[in-house]
């Protein structure tokens, strides 16, 4: 399978730069948070294939209103050609509201209540998030630490991949958009990337 990822900024190439049939070889596309709802709607209205998405530390209003022709996956486990995504969206809680921050131990109440859908889905082949795991590609900013319990789902069910956004590669020097941990590769799909499963 492959799969266009993207995340936190929308791609000159896919968008001012358009041109038809640039979707035709990709399978899926992961949006990863964070991304303007026009730039979704417009990519997913040019390709022939599902969009699927979780949302970022920014993307409130798509409470009130979804980016139309997209797939919302948080909270459950969407299945495409035998591929098991699962979606937990938002980043750590840095400032009191925001609807996609939360504290390390309202992430872990939100992987509980999967337990009973990890069960009968026999679990997960990539797991797709806005923020990433502790110590996996994330910062020690409060705004860009990763979340524990994602290591802890990782080490239970050994996905194949992680996917996520949030810490923009032009943070730094020395930022890896490809890291491996146990059994699973991450990729930080920043912009865009390319994935092959």
């Amino acid at each position: 399978m492959r799969i266009l990822a993207l995340a936190d900024v929308e791609s000159k190439i896919l968008y001012d730069h358009f041109e038809p049939g640039m979707f035709d070889e990709y399978d899926l596309i992961i949006g990863c948070g964070d991304l303007h709802r026009n730039y979704m709607e417009f990519i997913a209205t040019m390709s022939k294939v599902p969009f699927i998405y979780v949302r970022g530390n920014h993307d409130d209003g798509f409470d009130y209103e979804a980016p139309g022709g997209c797939i919302c996956i948080e909270d459950t486990v969407y299945e495409y050609k035998g591929v098991r995504f699962l979606g937990l969206g938002g980043s750590n809680r840095y400032r009191p509201g925001g609807m996609n921050m939360f504290t390390e131990k309202e992430m872990a109440a939100r992987i509980k209540k999967l337990r009973f859908l990890l069960w009968r889905k026999r679990g997960f082949d990539v797991l797709v998030t806005h923020a990433p795991a502790f110590g996996q590609g994330d910062l020690e900013t409060i705004p860009h630490r990763g979340f524990e319990c994602f290591l802890s789902l990782m080490d239970k069910y050994k996905p194949k991949m992680m996917i996520h956004g949030h810490v923009h590669l032009n943070y730094g020097a020395g930022m890896k958009s490809e890291r491996q941990y146990n059994e699973t590769t991450i990729v930080n799909a920043f912009e865009k990337r390319v994935i092959e499963i």
